[in-house]
């Protein structure tokens, strides 16, 4: 009988206004080789023009939130920004056992916490190439107050510190080289020994 081998989980984080969101849609949308489900996570943050309930998030009431906390349903949860933010069990998995790679989209406190959960998870940190940038990045979306911006990029020094914790870092200077190199690193974990390991041994005991 042929056992399965789990699936990839890749932990994609970067500071408010980096691009992740942006690169993982396009990943998702063209991805190298079998198609990536992306973990949706929960918040009790309002949701924002042009987002849909179970598409961005699942957007849940703080008392909903506590009660999956209580019943342990989360992997990982943190409050980011006033706001609670989880990666419930169900969404990621379910998806590993049978095979399926999992991208999850979260801070560096969340990525952190899953890395001790799952140790094998893939970590991606998205840098910007100055903090100008991103200061324009999150001016230009029009989505925050100039108090909230300057609490943003007071937060981005902070996580961007911590980037040196992470296997992999991706400066998004260029959207499209961004995003071959994200496409290159699932690429390049599918085909690792310890993902392919019951198929290859099977080939290498033909050259005994």
């Amino acid at each position: 009988m042929t056992t399965r081998p789990r699936g990839n989980l890749f932990i994609v984080s970067s500071p408010s206004g980096g691009g992740k969101t942006t690169l993982i849609r396009r990943l998702i949308a063209d991805p190298p080789g079998a198609p990536l489900h992306f973990s949706v996570s929960h918040t009790t943050r309002p949701m924002r023009a042009g987002e849909r309930n179970g598409r961005e998030y699942h957007f849940v009431t703080d008392g909903t939130f506590r009660k999956m906390a209580a019943r342990k349903a989360f992997l990982e949860q943190n409050v980011v920004h006033g706001r609670r933010y989880g990666t419930s069990r169900a969404e990621v998995l379910p998806h590993l056992s049978r095979g399926e790679d999992v991208v999850l989209d979260i801070d560096v406190q969340g990525a952190r916490d899953i890395r001790k959960v799952y140790p094998r998870a893939v970590s991606i940190f998205i840098v910007l190439p100055n903090l100008a940038e991103l200061e324009r990045r999150l001016r230009r979306r029009g989505l925050d107050r100039d108090e909230e911006i300057r609490r943003r990029l007071r937060a981005a020094r902070v996580e961007i510190r911590k980037a040196r914790q992470f296997q992999y870092v991706i400066v998004n200077d260029d959207l499209d080289r961004a995003t071959l190199e994200l496409q290159s690193l699932v690429r390049a974990t599918r085909v690792t020994y310890a993902r392919q390991r019951t198929c290859l041994d099977r080939v290498f005991r033909e050259f005994r």
